[in-house]
């Protein structure tokens, strides 16, 4: 620490490490960009689990009425 002399501005005899203060912000930017991608990346695992519901109840659906389907036509043929 360097010893001041009275009177003068402070700027003078104290020291600022400017490429400290820049490192330390752009630490900061980079935790605060990894926690919004870190948010929406899970809005997008959300969303994809919701997309996949809505397919696998698609395929459900299909299959329930291929199976409909099938079952109407062995009775129809059993009738005959």
């Amino acid at each position: 620490m360097t010893i001041r002399k009275p009177g003068g501005s402070r700027f003078l005899y104290d020291s600022f490490d400017a490429a400290a203060a820049r490192i330390e912000a752009n630490e900061r930017v980079a935790e605060e960009r990894w926690a919004a991608l870190d948010y929406r990346l899970g809005q997008i695992d959300a969303v994809l689990e919701r997309l996949e519901k809505r397919i696998w109840l698609g395929v459900y659906g299909v299959a329930a009425f291929l199976l409909a389907q099938g079952a109407e036509a062995i009775l129809q043929a059993a009738m005959r």
